[in-house]
């Protein structure tokens, strides 16, 4: 699946901690890499850590050790400079309700600075999402959660940044609507976007990712290759993995079709 870029990671993770007031440490030391053309995959179940390493990337955290860099730049150090580099899709994708979807993609994309686009731009990348030319000048608060998703990503693709950010981006959708975003997610990273993924879901990981981490109560237990796993049980491996580091069982957590 990889394509090879160049050398330089657009994002990484460098012994990246996070230890809470309370005490409670969601980030222990983690470590990885992502080159253009590439998408890392990161299973756990709640709690594992996963969303905490997204946040930190968008400087939506501080980091209490190490860094999470974007092209090289801190995101703690310099805030501006690493989000201009992202572009993030969460599990909820928050838009305006009484905006339609043209309006959305419109508005947001000026507020990131780009002004060249038209209405036949939005309406491109929005049949590139899957969403139908006759939903462009709907509403959102009429859209089901699979078609938010798709707008979410529509505005990704018009920020072109080098890097996206995906906080349980299939969570709700219907096997059609999945299948859909990850073959757009195999789209992008053809076309040489660093894809970071946090997600519960083993089958569309395999499906499409590069490289493959489980998370465990914040430390990644696994990171390998899709290559590596050819041939093998990702489930059963989870659960092996799984087994020495969790007192309570998160198969099913993670597990969904």
């Amino acid at each position: 699946m990889k394509t090879n870029y160049d050398n330089h990671p657009v994002l990484e993770a460098i012994d990246l901690t996070k230890r809470y007031e309370d005490g409670v440490l969601a980030l222990d030391h983690v470590n990885f890499a992502i080159h253009a053309g590439e998408l890392f995959a990161m299973l756990g179940g709640n709690g594992a850590g996963k969303t905490t390493a997204i946040n930190l990337f968008l400087n939506l955290l501080d980091p209490t050790e190490g860094e999470a860099r974007v092209n090289g730049v801190a995101a703690h150090l310099e805030p501006l400079k690493a989000k201009s580099q992202l572009a993030f899709v969460s599990e909820n994708v928050v838009l305006y309700p009484n905006f339609t979807a043209i309006q959305n993609l419109d508005f947001f994309a000026r507020l990131s600075g780009h002004n060249e686009y038209r209405t036949r731009d939005y309406r491109d990348v929005l049949l590139r999402v899957g969403l139908s030319e006759g939903s462009h000048n709907k509403r959102l608060k009429g859209f089901s959660k699979g078609m938010r998703q798709k707008c979410g990503i529509a505005i990704a693709i018009l920020k072109n940044a080098p890097a996206i950010l995906l906080d349980e981006p299939t969570a709700g959708l219907d096997p059609k609507a999945g299948y859909d975003f990850v073959q757009l997610l195999d789209s992008l990273r053809k076309e040489g976007k660093a894809i970071l993924m946090s997600t519960h879901d083993i089958f569309r990981a395999r499906e499409v990712a590069d490289t493959i981490a489980i998370m465990d109560r914040g430390r990644m237990i696994m990171q390998k290759q899709a290559s590596e796993l050819q041939g093998q049980d990702l489930v059963q491996i989870y659960m092996q993995h799984m087994a020495g580091h969790s007192q309570s069982p998160q198969v099913a957590d993670v597990v969904e079709i």
